[in-house]
């Protein structure tokens, strides 16, 4: 305690004369655990804010807005425990009354803020500079987006001339039409795969309703082939699928495959947007938006040549369907869903064969041909070859091969008169 004479001449000279705050000394001898660990919290403080903003910066490289945001709420948090601790500084080590301009804690304080006042004006420009760079990408994706819709415009078009609904786009499930399939040369072997399972699968009710029917299948299959040698009675199921498939592949080599149209030329980008888009598609439901499209048309002119009117008349007692597809209706029946399956499978590898550059050509052999594995591989396994020098002759071509750039896919064959192990 000062004496009481002393400590009003101090308060009697506070009227005339400048008060400073007390030096650090004097605050040290007062309470110097307070002051070294008031010290401290700031140190530790300061290094946390430090690191914040660190955090702060690396948010934006790359940009990442919720790591941003964190750091940003760190940042905050940790100026706010800053402002804590000079509260607490000033509540303990009160400033004395003085009502000088020139108080050198008054002059700390405004320095204080000037410094907060130009970091906060440093950020807002980063900031500024930012949203330009954001706003730059997103006028360069808007031009994207405007690129992809004038490119899916002109794809609808083309959807249009031959002859499907802009639908079938949407239905392909990607917003600009496409789905994400690479055009390689494996994707046409598969093709060429499904389309020779197809016309197996399609040949099975053809030969069950002409044994329903009472025809003679072995008269049938000669008159398709003649003098052909079957190794076993079960082969000539053969002939049947070599029937199919010589219709189903007759106009392969146009691009048109011999439809009559008035499309302009299809690009090769527009043949492989149709594959991606009709292959999800059921066959009827094609159809079905507009039975006169190039593939309806493909579908009527396919089923007349390979369903022959005889045939016809004795699977249903009359032709009534076929009359109602020479009209160019498409039927509902089982045995008509049946056959666009097939002709689906056909059409889709047409439209692929055309995607490529140069075009996948198509070639066939003819019966008498002799046997070469490099063109033909035999769809009956376990040949016996005697090892005379006269090579075994094509009987019957079930499948036509193909050449893909420069790889040959090889046509199937029946090899008349060759014997296979059991």
């Amino acid at each position: 305690m000062l004496p009481t004479g002393l400590k009003d001449n101090q308060l009697s000279r506070s009227n005339s004369q400048k008060v400073h705050p007390q030096p650090m000394e004097d605050l040290m001898n007062q309470n110097p655990e307070a002051v070294e660990a008031l010290i401290a919290k700031i140190f530790t403080n300061i290094s946390s804010l430090k690191s914040a903003y660190i955090q702060l910066q690396t948010g934006h490289n790359p940009y990442d807005p919720e790591r941003i945001q964190a750091a940003d709420r760190l940042v905050i948090s940790e100026l706010k425990n800053l402002s804590d601790l000079k509260h607490l500084y000033r509540e303990n080590y009160p400033k004395p009354t003085c009502a000088s301009p020139q108080d050198s804690r008054l002059a700390a304080e405004i320095q204080e803020q000037q410094s907060l006042l130009k970091t906060y004006e440093v950020m807002v420009k980063k900031f500024q500079s930012e949203i330009q760079n954001k706003d730059s990408e997103i006028l360069q994706l808007q031009q994207q987006i405007e690129d992809a819709h004038q490119k899916r415009t002109k794809l609808e078009k083309n959807l249009k001339l031959r002859g499907l609904s802009t639908k079938d786009s949407e239905a392909s499930g990607e917003e600009n039409g496409f789905i994400p399939v690479d055009l390689t040369p494996e994707l046409f072997i598969s093709a060429v795969e499904a389309a020779f399972k197809a016309i197996h699968d399609f040949s099975k009710p053809l030969i069950n309703m002409m044994k329903a029917a009472g025809w003679d299948l072995d008269a049938a299959a000669d008159s398709i082939e003649p003098n052909v040698v079957y190794t076993k009675r079960a082969h000539k199921k053969y002939a049947f699928e070599s029937h199919i498939c010589q219709r189903m592949f007759s106009g392969f080599q146009q691009d048109s495959f011999g439809i009559e149209s008035d499309i302009t030329t299809i690009s090769r980008e527009g043949f492989f947007h149709q594959f991606l888009v009709l292959r999800e598609m059921d066959p009827l439901d094609m159809i079905g938006q507009n039975s006169d499209s190039t593939f309806g048309k493909f579908c009527g002119s396919k089923y007349l040549v390979v369903v022959h009117p005889k045939m016809e008349a004795s699977f249903f007692g009359n032709l009534d369907q076929r009359n109602y597809i020479t009209g160019g209706g498409h039927p509902r029946t089982p045995f008509y869903q049946a056959f666009l399956k097939l002709a689906k499978s056909i059409w889709l590898l047409h439209l692929l064969a055309y995607s490529f550059d140069p075009n996948v050509k198509i070639f066939q052999v003819k019966r008498g041909d002799e046997f070469a594995e490099v063109y033909m591989e035999s769809i009956v396994k376990n040949l016996i070859l005697d090892g005379s020098d006269e090579k075994p002759k094509v009987g019957l071509m079930v499948m036509p091969g193909f050449w893909i750039g420069g790889t040959v896919i090889q046509s199937r064959v029946y090899l008349s008169g060759v014997k296979v192990t059991e």
